[in-house]
């Protein structure tokens, strides 16, 4: 028995270990790519420890598909032996100053099992040719005070700024 990539049927569900030098694919998800979109969703739940609003109401298939065929949506992931292990969503944001866009990573994670492999750091590069062809001039992201893994990243890679967030309900 290979143990280097093995599956394991546990009585809570199926427990899957993975060589930790398999090679990681990563793609920009169009509309046909909706079982990945799923596997990343419920990525995105685990991570950050959010079901409610990551698995509770799962978009329908006509959803998802319109959203990944938006060039304006960008969502990429990380995909190790065709399994989700990492991934972000970003939005373009097309500005009113200058005839410009913005990238924002509304979304970014890698499977805990997963992490401290450049994962994170490789879906950013990504995204910045992905951006740049789309026209955008930066890329930006926030992040919780109570992430630090998250901020030392995005401090390697970016100017750190101060911004207030405030969130105004529709009601």
């Amino acid at each position: 028995m290979d143990l280097a990539d093995f599956t394991l049927r546990m009585p809570f569900g199926i427990m899957r270990f993975m060589n930790k030098n398999t090679k990681i694919e990563y793609k920009r998800l169009k509309a046909t790519d909706l079982d990945w979109a799923r596997q990343l969703n419920e990525m995105f739940a685990d991570a950050f420890e959010d079901q409610e609003s990551y698995a509770s109401r799962k978009p329908g298939d006509s959803y998802l598909a319109t959203l990944l065929s938006k060039d304006h949506i960008v969502v990429l992931v990380a995909l190790e032996q065709g399994l989700v292990v990492g991934g972000l969503v970003a939005y373009m944001l097309e500005k009113f100053e200058q005839a410009r866009s913005e990238a924002y990573i509304y979304d970014l994670a890698v499977k805990e099992s997963c992490r401290r492999r450049g994962i994170a750091t490789q879906l950013i590069t990504k995204l910045k040719s992905v951006a740049k062809a789309l026209g955008a001039w930066v890329i930006f992201v926030q992040a919780d005070r109570s992430d630090p893994p998250a901020i030392k990243l995005y401090e390697s890679l970016g100017i750190r700024e101060e911004p207030l967030h405030f969130d105004i309900s529709v009601d």
